[in-house]
C-alpha cells in the first residue's frame, strides 16, 4: 500500500445474523434478507435489508421501497398502545388504555351484534394481505358486510379476466418473459409488481424485443417503451376494439386456437341469446366432420367457427359469427375512433399490423408433447410471441370492465394466452368461473353465513337483494346497480352508512383503510360523514373501530384504536387461498415472521381477530369443549384446514414435511418455512408449463397438489353468458328483474361481447367547460400513504405538483413556480404546477398519496407533504353529479361497482401563488410525538 494511504476495511461486517422473510412495502411481496445486529440491550435490531436471491418473486432484486423497510419499522409515527376516544370524533382526543379494556370494549360491542343483528357490523379491510382469513372471520360472525380494497383498486381487471379466461394480469399471470418478442402494456403504474416487471423488461430489452406503452402519462415503464401511445383517458376499450376490427378485417386471428379452446364456435340461441347446451349443460358446437351438434369436449370433435344451425324455422349462429358482425362494423374502424382516442388512424393500423406480424410471421413451434382435455396428443406447442400486461389505468373507469374484457379478447383472438411467448397463468389460475363460489349473505343472528361473502354471480338469482328489491349489503354490492361486484364497494360503505341506506349500521370496523384521506373519493365529505350527528346528538355512524400500525389520518375518526405491528414484527401468510406469489413455472407461497420483537404495546391484527372470534363465541373459533381453538395467527396458519389436507400454507405439509399442497398438518411447518428463506416453491412438470386450461398434465398436477379436487378444463368465454342473463332480465324475462330506471342502462352495458361506452361522468358534466382529464397514479417509490412518512422515501417524494402537458401549459401562460386552480363539478383545489411534455394533451396528473394532513404521521407542521402535497380526491365524489332525473348515480362501473377514479373531468386556470396547497384542513391532534428533524440511531453495540 502506498505511503499515507488510509487502511480501509473494504468488507465490513454488515450483521450478526440474517433473517429471511417477505417484504410488505407494496403488494409485490418480494423475498428479503433482514440483516440483524445485537443492540445495546442485547435484543436484535434491524441493520440492513436486501433482496433474497433465492426467492421466486424477485430473485434478489429489491426496490427503494423494500430497502426502506428499515425506516418503516423505526418510524416515529408508530402507534404505541390501544386507545379510546374521549373527545369529539375527529378531535384526536384519546387516552391510552390496556389491551384488556380494548378487547373487552370491542367484545361487548360485537357480541351484541353477533347475537342480535350481525348485519349491523360493517367489516372492511384495506391494503390487507390476509383476506382469506379476514373473510373467514366475517363469514363466521354472520355479517354480509365484508370486503377488501379491490372495489376501488382493480376489480374490473380481475373480474373481467375470471369471467373471460379464468384469470387476469399480475397475481393471476405474467408474460413469457423469455420468449415474447412484442410486449404491450396498458395503464400500468410503477407501484404494483414493480420488481418482476423491471426484471422482465430488462430481459425483453436485452433481446431487442419491442415494448409498446399505452398510457396518457409517460413515466416509469412507459418512459423506456420503444413506442408510447398517449391515449385519451377512458378510451382504451375503443382503441382495443379498433385493433380487433383491423385484425379481423385482415384475417389475422388464430382460427385453430379459437375453434379448439374458446367458445367462439359455440352456438347461440338466437331467441334467448343464451349458449346452446346439451342435457348435461355442456356447450354445443357443430362438428365439421359429422355436421352434427356435439359437446365441446368430445374427443375428435372439429368445431366449425362459421356454422349455422337451423331448427323449427329459426337460425342459430356461432359466437364467432356474432363477433364478426359486431367488430367489423365501421364504428370501430380506426378512422372513426381516432379523434376520440387521440390516436391517429395510421398509428392504430400500424400497431395492429405489428401485432399480427409478430404473432403469426414470428410464430414458432416448441418441441413439447402434450395431451389435451379431449384426449388428443400434440407433438408440439405453437408459440405466438406477443404478450400484454395491464392494470389500474384501464380498470378504474366506469367502462373499465368491458375495456378489460376487450383486452382479454384481443389476446385470445391472437392465440397468445397460455401459448409459448404469450401470457401465462400462475397457479392456482386459471380457474373457470364455475370453480368460484357465488356470493352469500342473509345471515341469521348467532349463525355464520352459508358461504363466502364475495363470489361470481352466474345470473340474477345470485344477487344479494331482499324480496322488496333492497340491498342485503351496506355497500349495495351484488344489486342491480352493480350486479357483478365481485370485490364489493368499499368506497361506498361510509356514504351508505351515513345515509342509512339500505339500513343503519351500528359498528364500522376497518383495518389499514385510510378512509378519511386518500382511500376515499370525496375525502372532505367523508370526514364530515364520520363526524355527523343525529338530531339527538348521537353519531350518525355510532361506533368505529380501527386498526393501523401508524398515526394515519383515519385514526382521529375512530372510537377505539387497536394498534397493529409493523410487518417485521408479526406472522403473515401469503397463501394460495388468497393473493398468491406464484410464478408461471410453479406454485409458491410465503410467510412473514417476527424477525424483531415490538418495542411497543401492540399486537398483530390477525391475532387480535383470533382472540375476538373466540371471546365473542364464534363456533369455528372454539373447540368442542368451548376453549379457544387457536392461540394466535401463527397457530391458525399451521393448524387451520379449509378442507382435509389443504390449509393456508401449501409447503412442508405431512408428517415428514415433504408434501406440497395436500398433506397432514405439520406442527413444525413455520420452522421449515423459516429455514427455507420464508417461502415454498413447487415446480410444474415440463409438459404442463403451457396450455394449462386444456392440458391434461397440468390439470392432473393441479389436482395432486390440491388446487382443484378434480380436473376442470374449460373453454375461454369470449361470449359471457352470465352477462346475457342479466341483460335478458332487463329486457323483461325471468322472476328477478331490475327496477325500471335501471333497465336501459343494464341492456346497454351488460352486452356479453365486449363493447365501449363513454365514461359515465362525461354524460353528467359539461365537457366543453370541464374539458380536461385528471388522473392520479402512485410512484414506484411509494405504494400508499404508509410509505410517504418514511424517512428515506420522503427524500424521493416529499410533495407533488400537478403535471400539465405543453398545450395546456402554453394556453394558460404557466411558468415554473406557478400555481393553478383546478375545479370539478364537486370541488376545487389550488396547487403547484409543473410542465411535462410527454403527456396526453388534454390530461393533467399527479402522484397519489403524497399529501398529508397536518398532525398525522409524526410529521412537522412545515412538512412539504402537508403544505405543498395535495390529493385529487377532493375533486372526486362517490356519486355522479345530479342529472335532473331525480337520481344520484354511483360514480362506479355499472357492472362491477369499480370506483371510477380516472373518469374525473376538470377545468384549470392560473392562480396566485399560495403558501399551502388548498384546501387546508385544521391540524389533527397527533397520537405520536413529532419525529426528530434528523432520524438517527445506532445499530449494534
Amino acid at each position: 500500500m502506498a505511503d499515507g494511504q488510509p487502511q480501509l476495511d473494504l468488507s465490513p461486517k454488515v450483521s450478526d445474523e440474517v433473517r429471511k422473510t417477505t417484504c410488505y412495502m407494496c403488494a409485490c411481496r418480494c423475498g428479503i434478507n433482514v440483516h440483524m445486529k445485537d443492540g445495546p440491550d442485547g435484543k436484535k435490531q434491524v441493520a440492513y435489508i436486501e433482496g433474497n436471491r433465492d426467492h421466486p418473486v424477485n430473485k434478489g432484486v429489491l426496490c427503494a421501497k423494500g430497502s426502506a423497510g428499515i425506516m418503516q419499522v423505526n418510524a416515529p409515527s408508530r402507534l404505541k398502545k390501544p386507545m379510546k376516544r374521549v373527545g369529539p370524533r375527529g378531535s384526536g382526543e384519546f387516552v391510552e388504555i390496556e389491551w384488556e379494556e380494548a378487547m373487552s370494549t370491542a367484545v361487548g360491542w360485537l357480541t351484541e351484534l353477533h347475537e342480535t343483528a350481525p348485519h349491523k357490523l360493517a367489516f372492511f379491510t384495506g391494503r390487507d394481505q390476509s383476506q382469506s382469513f379476514t373473510s373467514f372471520w366475517a363469514q363466521h360472525f354472520g355479517t354480509p358486510n365484508y370486503a377488501a380494497h379491490g372495489g376501488f383498486c382493480s376489480v374490473n381487471m380481475a373480474a373481467a379476466g375470471i369471467y373471460t379466461m379464468g384469470g387476469a394480469f399480475w397475481e393471476f399471470g405474467q408474460p413469457d418473459w423469455d420468449r415474447t418478442k412484442l410486449f404491450m402494456i396498458f395503464g400500468v403504474a410503477e407501484d404494483h409488481d414493480s420488481n418482476p416487471i423491471k426484471m422482465g423488461l430488462g430481459k425483453i430489452k436485452a433481446r431487442g424485443a419491442k415494448v409498446i406503452g399505452v398510457n396518457p402519462v409517460r413515466s416509469g415503464y412507459n418512459a423506456i417503451a420503444d413506442e408510447w401511445v398517449g391515449i385519451t383517458p377512458g378510451t382504451d376499450g375503443l382503441f382495443i376494439l379498433a385493433l380487433v376490427h383491423e385484425l379481423m378485417k385482415a384475417g389475422k386471428i388464430d382460427l385453430n386456437y379459437l375453434a379448439q379452446f374458446t367458445n367462439a364456435p359455440v352456438l347461440v340461441d338466437s331467441e334467448t341469446g343464451l349458449l346452446m347446451r346439451d342435457d348435461d349443460g355442456k356447450q354445443l358446437v357443430m362438428d365439421r366432420t359429422t355436421g352434427k351438434l356435439t359437446p365441446f369436449d368430445q374427443k375428435g370433435v372439429r368445431p366449425d367457427l362459421s356454422a349455422q344451425y337451423r331448427h323449427a324455422g329459426v337460425t342459430h349462429k356461432t359466437v364467432m359469427a356474432l363477433m364478426a358482425e359486431k367488430y367489423l362494423d365501421p364504428q370501430y374502424a380506426p378512422e372513426n375512433v381516432a379523434e376520440r382516442t387521440g390516436i391517429s388512424a395510421t398509428k392504430i393500423k400500424t400497431i395492429a399490423a405489428e401485432l399480427a406480424r409478430v404473432a403469426f410471421d414470428e410464430a414458432f413451434e416448441l418441441e413439447q408433447e402434450w395431451t389435451d382435455f379431449r384426449g388428443e396428443t400434440h407433438k408440439t406447442m405453437t408459440g405466438r410471441p406477443v404478450s400484454f400486461h395491464a392494470m389500474r389505468g384501464i380498470s378504474a373507469h366506469s367502462n373499465g370492465f368491458q375495456t378489460c374484457r376487450a383486452l382479454h379478447v384481443l389476446q385470445i383472438l391472437l392465440g397468445t394466452v397460455e401459448t409459448p411467448g404469450g401470457f401465462r397463468f400462475k397457479p392456482p389460475y386459471p380457474k373457470p368461473v364455475e370453480a368460484h363460489p357465488t356470493p352469500h349473505g342473509y345471515g341469521r343472528p348467532g349463525k355464520p353465513l352459508a358461504g363466502p361473502h364475495l363470489g361470481f354471480p352466474r345470473g340474477p338469482e345470485d344477487l344479494q337483494i331482499n324480496d322488496d328489491g333492497t340491498a342485503c349489503r351496506i355497500d349495495k354490492a351484488f344489486t342491480w346497480e352493480n350486479p357483478m361486484s365481485v370485490h364489493g364497494l368499499m368506497h361506498m360503505v361510509i356514504s351508505n352508512a351515513h345515509a342509512q341506506d339500505p339500513y343503519p349500521i351500528d359498528t364500522l370496523f376497518m383495518y389499514m383503510a385510510n378512509m378519511s384521506w386518500n382511500s376515499s373519493m370525496n375525502s372532505s365529505g367523508v370526514m364530515k360523514m364520520l363526524t355527523d350527528r343525529n338530531d339527538d346528538g348521537s353519531y350518525r355512524i355510532p361506533r368505529i373501530i380501527y386498526s393501523d400500525a401508524y398515526n394515519s389520518e383515519m385514526v382521529a375518526y375512530a372510537d377505539l384504536i387497536l394498534p397493529d405491528t409493523t410487518y417485521l414484527e408479526r406472522h403473515d401468510c401469503i397463501s394460495l387461498l388468497d393473493r398468491p406469489i406464484c410464478e408461471a413455472d410453479g406454485a409458491a407461497d410465503a410467510i412473514r415472521w417476527p424477525v424483531v420483537e415490538p418495542d411497543r404495546d401492540v399486537r398483530g391484527f390477525q391475532s387480535v381477530l383470533i382472540e375476538l372470534g373466540a371471546r365473542i363465541g364464534l363456533p369455528h373459533f372454539l373447540n368442542d369443549d368451548g376453549t379457544r381453538k387457536w392461540k394466535d395467527y401463527a397457530d391458525y396458519i399451521v393448524n387451520h384446514e379449509r378442507r382435509p389436507g389443504v390449509g393456508p400454507l401449501a409447503g412442508f405439509r405431512g408428517e415428514n414435511g415433504d408434501q406440497f399442497g395436500r398433506g397432514e398438518i405439520n406442527p413444525e411447518q413455520l420452522d421449515r418455512y423459516i429455514e427455507n428463506g420464508g417461502f415454498a416453491m413447487h415446480h410444474i412438470p415440463d409438459e404442463a408449463l403451457y396450455m394449462k386450461p386444456w392440458n391434461k398434465a397440468y390439470q392432473d398436477w393441479a389436482v395432486e397438489i390440491g388446487l382443484y379436487d378434480a380436473p376442470q378444463p374449460f373453454l375461454f368465454q369470449l361470449y359471457v353468458e352470465p352477462m346475457r342473463k342479466f341483460q335478458r332480465a332487463a329486457e323483461g324475462h325471468g322472476d328477478r328483474q331490475p327496477p325500471e330506471h335501471l333497465r336501459d342502462r343494464l341492456q346497454q352495458v351488460m352486452d356479453p361481447l365486449p363493447i365501449w361506452y363513454e365514461p359515465l361522468e362525461d354524460s353528467h358534466v359539461d365537457t366543453d367547460d370541464f374539458d380536461v382529464h385528471a388522473l392520479t397514479q402512485r410512484p414506484m417509490a411509494m405504494y400508499h400513504s404508509w410509505g410517504t412518512q418514511n424517512a428515506w422515501l420522503r427524500q424521493l417524494h416529499d410533495h407533488n405538483p400537478l403535471y400539465l402537458p405543453t398545450k395546456l401549459w402554453q394556453k394558460h401562460g404557466f411558468a415554473e413556480g406557478d400555481w393553478a386552480r383546478v375545479t370539478s363539478v364537486h370541488g376545487e383545489i389550488t396547487v403547484p404546477v409543473a410542465h411535462q411534455a410527454a403527456l396526453n394533451e388534454n390530461t393533467v396528473w399527479t402522484w397519489n398519496a403524497i399529501g398529508k394532513r397536518k398532525g398525522t404521521w409524526a410529521l412537522s407542521e412545515d412538512a412539504p407533504e402537508s403544505n405543498k402535497g395535495f390529493l385529487l380526491n377532493y375533486l372526486i365524489h362517490e356519486l355522479l353529479p345530479p342529472k335532473g332525473d331525480g337520481l344520484r348515480w354511483a360514480n362506479s362501473d355499472p357492472i362491477t361497482g369499480q370506483a371510477a377514479w380516472f373518469d374525473l373531468r376538470v377545468k384549470i386556470e392560473k392562480a396566485a401563488p399560495q403558501d399551502q396547497s388548498q384546501p387546508v384542513f385544521e391540524p389533527l391532534k397527533s397520537q405520536t410525538p413529532q419525529g426528530p428533524d434528523e432520524l438517527k440511531w445506532k445499530v449494534g453495540k
